[in-house]
């Protein structure tokens, strides 16, 4: 029997598990260093027989929903961004992590891309600016397609022309560390097998980032304990 938290029951209807469990499965595997298996694994020991492919689509199916519930309680982030983007492997060829975050490590938006060019970095500075505002300072590397591609939000008012745009290397350390952190998750996945599977998982692994950076106003959520399983149920309950 399927005993979803009140609130949430359409989300896990026609489940055979319970949604304690899809919850505890999806949450695990984004936040910690597992693979499928592991959790498959770890599963059977507490006397739950399932495939490490149900887990696969219970990540993929789940997290664009517990990212929906989540980001309604999300708090508002710097108008100082750090931007970067970095290397995903996603069958055996590169894609890449456009990312922005703020003085303070907060996560102000990320975006998978297919190309590293003018036209990625333009569509990832759209989102953010959709997402989070506009920012009053941009802190770039100097790759120079990120540079073009403020210029020209710049000339369509898309940004506006006194957003005072910084070229630091040392300044975007801040961000690198943070795709560290994600590299070090992604790495025990072996690798991705398509891009939309790439997308879903690595926006998984950003919230479990966001939680732990602590981005979310919890306090209107109906807390039935502190530990992280119940949080989770009482979000996606509220």
């Amino acid at each position: 029997m399927n005993n979803s938290p009140s609130g949430s029951s359409s989300l896990f209807k026609g489940r055979h598990f319970d949604s304690s469990i899809i919850i505890l499965c999806v949450r695990c595997f984004i936040t910690y260093k597992l693979s499928y298996r592991d959790l498959r694994d770890i599963m059977a020991e507490r006397g739950l027989v399932l495939a490490h492919t149900t887990i696969l689509r219970w990540v993929l199916r789940y997290v664009p929903e517990f990212e929906k519930k989540w980001n309604r309680l999300s708090r508002p982030v710097g108008n100082s961004w750090r931007v970067d983007e970095t290397y995903i492997r996603v069958r055996r060829e590169w894609k890449y992590l456009y990312k922005a975050v703020d003085k303070q490590g907060n996560t102000v938006d990320f975006m998978l891309s297919e190309h590293r060019d003018i036209e990625a970095a333009k569509r990832f500075f759209k989102k953010a600016i959709k997402s989070q505002g506009t920012p009053e300072k941009i802190t770039l590397d100097g790759y120079a397609a990120s540079h073009t591609a403020v210029d020209e939000l710049k000339k369509s008012a898309i940004l506006p022309t006194n957003v005072c745009v910084h070229k630091s290397k040392y300044l975007n350390n801040l961000i690198e560390q943070d795709h560290r952190r994600v590299k070090q998750r992604v790495y025990p996945m072996l690798g991705f097998k398509r891009f939309g599977n790439a997308a879903i998982t690595i926006s998984g692994i950003e919230l479990a980032q966001k939680i732990k950076k602590e981005q979310f106003d919890t306090s209107t959520a109906e807390q039935t304990g502190v530990r992280a399983q119940q949080l989770w149920e009482a979000v996606l309950a509220a």
